[in-house]
């Protein structure tokens, strides 16, 4: 496999590549690191048999948060589909976090999710994992946000959920335009935003790694940060300095933690429900 892999890179990115050597991490794909004469160590991610569209949606994401100007995302060198499917990367040498790493990231992550949009959703669909995530447009929040994101995961997870807990979230559903009601315009945001895709990198700088990315509420991001893990003060105050939450931001984190939650019970099973059955709770 490894040898087709550097093959279709080298024909990809017109140059010899060498080497490859596998990278830890991540649930979907396998990652190499490969040489590249002329351009040095690249990233290379690729799966036997994705979905169609995954390393080309998540090129499309990665374009979407660089058009923002405000925090450094991996150059996407190459799309490989076909026989062998791949994405290639810049390589992003990892490094310990800069004493204002999280003052730092708070500030970028405000600036990108004040880079806004005219409507909710994207221009093509895209995945979260290894799953669909459609992107039609949408003119208000609460319709996307139903229609597009909780609806579909539900579905998804369906075969994972007992009675009482889909009766919850079918009356959650009806609830939604309620829940999720705002005035803020969307804001381009990551759309799968847990620590492991926030990385530091050799000067000890944030970037953002595997987005999501389409234009939706904010609150989506900062939720999915607290979800594995709660972001410092440091990194909230700086945050608000460039874009304050908006009032009753908490009272929402349990209704956007609810699609993560959902997303990891339709891929790992029954042993994320708790959660899922914790923020229904919250949200009666």
């Amino acid at each position: 496999m490894i040898e087709r892999l550097r093959e279709a890179v080298g024909r990809a990115l017109g140059a010899e590549v060498r080497g490859g050597s596998p990278v830890a991490g991540g649930d979907v794909n396998r990652a190499f690191r490969f040489d590249v004469v002329g351009i040095g160590p690249v990233f290379v991610k690729t799966h036997e048999h994705p979905p169609a569209g995954l390393y080309a949606a998540e090129a499309d994401g990665l374009a979407l948060l660089r058009r923002t100007g405000a925090i450094r995302v991996p150059e996407v060198l190459a799309v490989g589909e076909g026989d062998v499917s791949f994405l290639a990367l810049e390589w992003v040498e990892a490094g310990r976090k800069a004493p204002d790493f999280d003052e730092r990231f708070g500030r970028a992550l405000a600036r990108m999710h004040a880079s806004r949009a005219e409507a909710f959703g994207h221009a093509r669909d895209n995945f979260i994992g290894p799953l669909p995530q459609p992107n039609a447009w949408a003119e208000d929040w609460p319709t996307f946000y139903r229609d597009r994101r909780l609806a579909p995961m539900i579905a998804a997870a369906s075969g994972m959920l007992d009675r009482e807990t889909r009766r919850a979230l079918d009356a959650l559903l009806l609830r939604v335009d309620e829940l999720a009601r705002t005035d803020e315009p969307p804001s381009v945001i990551h759309g799968d935003l847990w620590s492991g895709n926030v990385m530091s990198d050799a000067q000890g700088m944030p970037r953002l790694v595997d987005p999501a990315a389409y234009a939706g509420a904010r609150e989506v991001d900062l939720a999915m940060l607290q979800l594995f893990g709660a972001p410092s003060a440091r990194f909230f105050a700086a945050y608000d300095e460039v874009l304050p939450r908006e009032p009753g931001h908490e009272r929402r984190v349990p209704l956007y933690q609810l699609y993560f939650l959902l997303l990891h019970v339709a891929l790992f099973g029954t042993s994320y429900l708790s959660g899922v059955k914790r923020v229904l709770g919250a949200l009666r």
